[in-house]
């Protein structure tokens, strides 16, 4: 898919349209949006051209607090709620129509059964403070609740929540993923 077409997606997910004055409205008013409009242009681009969106990526990011490396793969229709600390590793993997709310964690374990990074399917909502660590699957359509600790693979339409994670089946996102980008 163009970077064009993704950073339509991520728009729509914010207001529900991708007409020119929503994104620049989405541009000089929402930072997450702000950060991802770069973060796609570098995916989308190779080179010198790659550089220099990363030095943007690279200004948003200490301004804003995303650590999300250009070579995440990312999935249309990214939403980013609010601006705040939001750190994911380079090799994850994350799905169609996310949400991500500030202080998440998306990370990678370097030893043991879990050495890997999460993948993560879509329409996930991932609330505050929630910390999903190792090779692990999350599936479609999973709310991750706030301050919830994931290490566990995570059946699709499934609920997560607590410290450790404990996984309640059947009580997934129905309501919280606003704006579906088709």
């Amino acid at each position: 898919m163009s970077a064009w077409k993704l950073i339509k997606s991520d728009l729509y997910r914010y207001h529900g349209r991708t007409g020119v004055k929503d994104l620049l409205k989405g541009f000089f008013l929402i930072e997450g949006f702000r950060y991802m409009f770069f973060f796609r242009l570098c995916a989308g681009s190779t080179g010198l051209i790659r550089l220099w969106w990363r030095l943007f990526i690279r200004h948003y990011a200490y301004k804003y607090g995303f650590q999300i490396p250009h070579t995440t793969r990312i999935g249309k229709g990214f939403y980013i709620g609010h601006f705040g600390t939001v750190v994911i590793n380079g090799n994850a993997s994350i799905g169609d129509n996310v949400n991500i709310s500030p202080g998440v964690i998306i990370g990678q374990v370097s030893r043991g059964r879990l050495k890997g990074v999460p993948t993560i399917g879509n329409k996930v909502w991932i609330g505050s403070n929630a910390v999903i660590v190792g090779n692990i699957t999350i599936g479609d359509e999973v709310l991750i609740a706030p301050g919830a600790y994931v290490t566990m693979d995570v059946p699709a339409g499934s609920l997560v929540m607590g410290n450790p994670g404990v996984v309640s089946p059947g009580k997934g996102v129905e309501g919280y993923i606003l704006n579906e980008c088709r």
